[in-house]
């Protein structure tokens, strides 16, 4: 026999607890208009039940949903999972929900889920991209919604930015190498469809080394179902091949930099004595208790936590929210470098 799906329905609750719907709904809004008694009448009610408050309801009536929607690039690596962490944190204090997708680097595939999301009548938008196709910029401007892009610096975000300058830190980190008197330095990152961190780190270790060494570059076209420490044990295999004098290599991530570190084990390269390697983004895997790698830390959990505030102040009207926040980054010195 096949079971009926009904869902409990605040009228069940009040009948239950012989009370009218509203003074239910106020027990949930606005708690401190029930007298106590009626508040555990109410409470027992609902667990004898199971109700789950309709927040589609309350929605009709403010106008608001309470949810915020993210798209971010990837969840294959950790790179994104403490911006994660800080957003759903920042927003469940403020009494909002987050709604997750990931892109995979493909820019249609976001506005598909954008399309999705949008359906949801969220509060807000979340991107850790900031390339978009002409449709979804489109749409997300007549939204008329706050849309925050994270991780990054555009010159024009769409409604407002989190993040730092990968120019700049892609700079900074090639030129820690240079004072460190390595001036063969190569870089390494992974190609993806619609990506620009990436780039715009090997843009910026181009200007590094201008007039000091023409620019050794590995793109390595991505590849469904391989790992980013296969393309960076490949990329310094090719380097080696291309270059066998460098003494140094940057890499666009983390997880790369392992990648470069083990094939240079496996050539028996030692690092830091022979090649000195760098990374980007201060993984766990790059801490002192595990490889000991000189990278460029990126606070996430307090990128995520700063959308959400300013989220919550965009619909509390507390203050002004800026076109632009700086998170900034810092170079992290250890023994690989």
């Amino acid at each position: 026999m096949q079971r009926q799906k009904k869902w409990v329905t605040m009228g069940d609750v009040a009948k239950r607890a012989g009370v009218g719907k509203i003074t239910v709904s106020r027990a949930f809004r606005t708690p401190e208009k029930v007298n106590a008694a009626t508040r555990q009448k109410i409470r027992e009610a609902v667990e004898e039940l199971g109700y789950v408050l309709d927040e589609t309801a309350g929605a009709l009536s403010s106008k608001r949903t309470r949810t915020v929607c993210a798209v971010v690039s990837t969840l294959d690596q950790s790179v994104f999972s403490s911006t994660v962490d800080g957003l759903t944190d920042g927003l469940s204090e403020h009494g909002m929900q987050l709604f997750l997708g990931t892109a995979n680097y493909n820019a249609k595939t976001e506005e598909t889920l954008l399309n999705t999301f949008m359906g949801r009548r969220p509060d807000a938008v979340v991107l850790t991209n900031s390339l978009h196709t002409e449709r979804a910029i489109q749409n997300l401007i007549t939204s008329n919604l706050p849309i925050f892009e994270l991780w990054e610096l555009p010159d024009t975000p769409l409604y407002a930015a989190v993040g730092f300058s990968n120019f700049q830190a892609g700079k900074d980190i090639t030129t820690y190498l240079l004072a460190r008197e390595k001036k063969k330095i190569a870089f390494i990152r992974i190609k993806y469809q619609d990506e620009c961190r990436g780039r715009l780190r090997m843009e910026g270790y181009c200007d590094a080394i201008e007039g000091i060494d023409t620019p050794r570059i590995i793109e390595l076209p991505h590849e469904n179902g391989v790992s980013a420490a296969e393309f960076g044990a490949k990329g310094l295999s090719r380097i080696v091949e291309i270059w066998a004098d460098t003494d140094a290599v940057v890499c666009a991530s983390d997880p790369l930099a392992l990648g470069v570190w083990c094939e240079a084990m496996r050539r028996g390269i030692s690092i830091p004595q022979e090649l000195a390697l760098t990374g980007f983004g201060d993984f766990e895997l790059a801490g002192a208790s595990a490889l000991g790698l000189t990278t460029v830390h990126i606070d996430g959990y307090k990128m995520g936590r700063t959308a959400a505030d300013l989220i919550h102040n965009y619909y509390s009207g507390g203050t002004e929210i800026p076109k632009v926040t700086n998170i900034n980054y810092a170079i992290i010195q250890r023994n690989s470098a």
